[in-house]
């Protein structure tokens, strides 16, 4: 096969093979410049005088076509002296009747490299006037538009083996990329050409020798196009359960014994390793193997809460940490990441019952439900890692919100508690504050938080009880006592940007963390708030007419929600998440809509997205217009593959309501990633969940009897004590006959309450136990299963 990097080297030899040499003249306001090719020739420029401006540090507002956008991070560059378009037909149009290349940048509003570069270059006079003359400028929030962020992360990934946001692709008016990055400086630096070099070489490329650019990036496109296609289904059966042991291998290879996580520094929370390796434990809790398992997961979940990932004073955690020890974080928080990790510490609890994580459950419902809930249960996307360090502040700085100085807490926690210890004394040493602050340069290259802490938990409550010669409780209540006071000084601050889009996929993801929590604490409040999220999502996030789901909608003035002129529909991401959700809603309330709503979304995603050919789902539906390729997701990152979940929804699907049609995209699933997961598990670690799913068999938990009786709370808090893997819960109300699961499932019709009393069948491979009425007796038989 032909490598992307060769096609690409040759198609912008002009940049990384010539000097750029400029000269400006303020006083005949002109720009004027030399440009070297790769064979020396001097070409000379001269760029009209309207290209001069001075750069104001006002710029006047609603200068480009981004005002008009309801994105906030679209509305951020609005007033950009960039003549930005959204993506549409009006820029591509305009790119081909004008023969321009086009320049795309796709971020999100809570990106600080984003940020970043926008303070650099868009915000910049002379750069933005180059981009106007030469290119079709293009903003894009991936999180609107998830299927232009994946072709062209692909082409950038392919080219340097890694991506991340700002993405900044170069394409053809025909849409084929030619050249592309991440963040550029605005002059070379960092071992980077600055991005007004890119500018100029490339636009001159263009004019002088543009068929050699369309011929390289249409050979890049073909690559692409072929890497991307999946092998057409055939008669082998789906990789064996072995793969879940590699994966667990390959993670143990990976691990921090330390610190816990399977990576150094930047260090990611990555639930879905987690979910593997709870899945591994469950399924056989007394092994090596499985104690090994939880181990890590208890290790990385503790280390994590007590880092400075950790939000000890506002509660949540942030997305990643830039060092190995959780402990300075790239401080935006997003909710994806706190929908997961509610599952992650809801398994963490139900396994150990250890306080510790229902504790950091109670924090992170805490802070979505404070800090990212629309009044009407939606919750929104994320808050900024940047804002201003006080008022009066006229640039933002990472983490200003959250740093404090030993100063500032030995003032704000000046009181006295035992003898001459005062609560100041406490929280220093518990926290690891030191006067001249606890961030190492490296941790800091931009100076932004010296002489600051980040709070960070090294020793654990015991250690700083002993040291103070307090109790435990004692100290908790100290702690608790002295971050009410840090957190509403901290209110007083300006706070980070909250980027109020709602997205329906992780609105799934949190409906499922939500569900689980509640599942795990017995605490009604919880699954309310799922509840009400997924009543948001019908009422504003499906169209019932049509039958799909719309992407996402905004928070508009008085807190309505709305929509912009052209919804955007949702991808299939949209669709496996939020099917997942209601899923695990229906395990949390047993009440049979979420379960109607699961089927509905199931079989809609089906119809949009499925490869009939090949397996698995697309990103996009068909024919989606202004698309180069369709393509599929495929590895587990930050969030799960919707593939993955789609997997596991599939095979959840199929045992409640009896669909064999379920059951066989499952394994066509399987089939089509069945190289990554025989090879490389560690990629996809929730299809491994589903893929042991599969192969273990459905633990079919059914219940005859009312919902809200005692007798079957009692056999449902059994259930809920315990790590049952591959497991479905039904409800068979005997009142009930035209229930979804009565109507769809044969299996249930036989099943009734004994002697009036609610019972349990437990059913695998369609062989279910005796009737079981006495808790006692179903403790029994679930402990005694592998």
């Amino acid at each position: 096969m032909i490598c992307v990097r060769c096609f690409f080297i040759s198609a912008t030899r002009c940049l990384s093979e010539s000097s750029h040499i400029y000269r400006a003249h303020k006083s005949l306001g002109v720009y004027r410049g030399t440009l070297l090719s790769a064979g020396r020739k001097r070409i000379d420029y001269t760029l009209p005088p309207a290209l001069t401006m001075a750069s104001s540090s006002h710029p006047p507002p609603h200068r480009n076509k981004l005002a008009l956008e309801k994105s906030p991070y679209l509305l951020q560059h609005a007033s950009n002296p960039v003549q930005w378009y959204p993506w549409g037909d009006e820029a591509l149009e305009k790119a081909k009747r004008e023969d321009k290349l086009i320049f795309l940048s796709v971020g999100y509003s809570t990106c600080h490299w984003c940020h970043v570069m926008e303070h650099e270059s868009f915000e910049n006079e002379i750069i933005a006037k180059i981009m106007n003359t030469y290119f079709v400028n293009i903003k894009v929030d991936r999180e609107e538009r998830p299927d232009i962020d994946k072709i062209y992360m692909t082409f950038v990934q392919n080219i340097y083996g890694h991506g991340g946001w700002p993405m900044s692709v170069f394409l053809t008016p025909s849409l084929i990329p030619v050249m592309g990055g991440t963040y550029f400086p605005p002059v070379d630096k960092y071992g980077q050409p600055g991005f007004e070099r890119v500018l100029l070489s490339l636009s001159q490329k263009w004019l002088e020798n543009k068929q050699e650019l369309i011929r390289s990036s249409s050979t890049i496109l073909d690559i692409l196009r072929q890497s991307s296609k999946g092998e057409t289904l055939s008669g082998s059966p789906p990789p064996s359960a072995d793969s879940g042991n590699k994966c667990v291998q390959q993670l143990v290879r990976s691990f921090d014994p330390e610190f816990g996580g399977f990576s150094d520094a930047p260090k990611f929370p990555q639930p879905v390793n987690l979910n593997l390796l709870f899945h591994m434990y469950a399924r056989d809790r007394n092994s090596d193997l499985g104690k090994q398992c939880l181990s890590m997961c208890i290790k990385t979940l503790k280390k994590m809460a007590n880092g400075g990932i950790h939000d000890h004073v506002g509660q949540g955690f942030s997305r990643y940490s830039v060092d190995g020890k959780w402990h300075v974080p790239h401080f935006e928080k997003m909710l994806y990441d706190q929908g997961q990790l509610l599952r992650s510490y809801s398994n963490a609890f139900v396994a150990t019952k250890d306080t510790f994580y229902s504790d950091i459950i109670d924090d992170i419902v805490t802070y979505v439900t404070r800090d990212l809930r629309h009044k009407e249960g939606g919750y929104y996307s994320a808050e900024d890692a940047d804002s201003l360090p006080s008022a009066n502040a006229r640039q933002k700085k990472e983490g200003a919100f959250y740093v404090w100085s030993a100063e500032e807490i030995d003032q704000l926690l000046d009181k006295n508690i035992k003898n001459e210890t005062r609560l100041s004394d406490i929280y220093i040493y518990h926290y690891g504050v030191k006067k001249n602050g606890n961030l190492e340069k490296r941790q800091d290259p931009h100076n932004e938080m010296t002489g600051k802490n980040v709070l960070i938990v090294y020793g654990g409550l015991e250690k700083t009880a002993e040291h103070f010669k307090i109790s435990v409780d004692e100290l908790k209540g100290h702690l608790k006592d002295a971050n009410k006071i840090l957190f509403e000084e901290r209110s007083k601050r300006p706070r980070p940007h909250l980027d109020d889009k709602i997205v329906t996929a992780w609105n799934g993801l949190m409906i499922s963390g939500l569900s689980y929590a509640g599942a795990a604490m017995r605490n009604k409040d919880y699954v309310q708030y799922a509840v009400d999220a997924a009543k948001f999502t019908e009422k504003y996030l499906f169209d019932k007419d049509k039958r799909v789901l719309l992407r996402s909608c905004y928070r508009g003035d008085n807190d309505v929600i709305t929509q912009p002129g052209v919804p955007i529909n949702g991808f299939h991401g949209d669709y496996a998440f939020m099917v997942q959700g209601l899923i695990d809603l229906y395990t949390a309330t047993l009440d049979s809509q979420w379960l109607v709503l699961a089927e509905e979304l199931q079989d809609v995603q089906d119809e949009l997205f499925w490869d009939a050919e090949g397996g698995g789902y697309f990103n996009t539906t068909k024919g989606e217009k202004n698309i180069i390729l369709r393509l599929k997701d495929e590895h587990d990152g930050a969030e799960p593959s919707s593939n993955s979940v789609a997997a596991n929804n599939l095979l959840r699907l199929a045992s409640l309501l009896d669909r064999k049609d379920y059951n066989e995209k499952a394994e066509a699933i399987f089939k089509h990633f069945s190289d990554t997961l025989t090879r490389i598990p560690v990629a996809v670690p929730e299809l491994g969940c589903a893929l042991l799913h599969y192969h273990d068999a459905t633990t079919q938990l059914y219940i005859a009897g009312k919902k809200d009786a005692k007798d079957t709370q009692e056999l449902l808090d059994v259930i809920r004590d315990r790590l049952i893997p591959s497991k479905v819960l039904l409800l068979i109300d005997p009142d009930d006959t035209d229930s979804i699961i009565s109507r769809k499932n044969e299996l249930v019709l036989k099943m009734k309450p004994h002697n009036g009393r609610a019972t349990i069948f437990v059913c695998r491979h369609r062989t279910c136990s005796l009737p079981i009425v006495e808790p006692q007796q179903l403790k029994e038989l679930l402990d005694s299963a592998k």
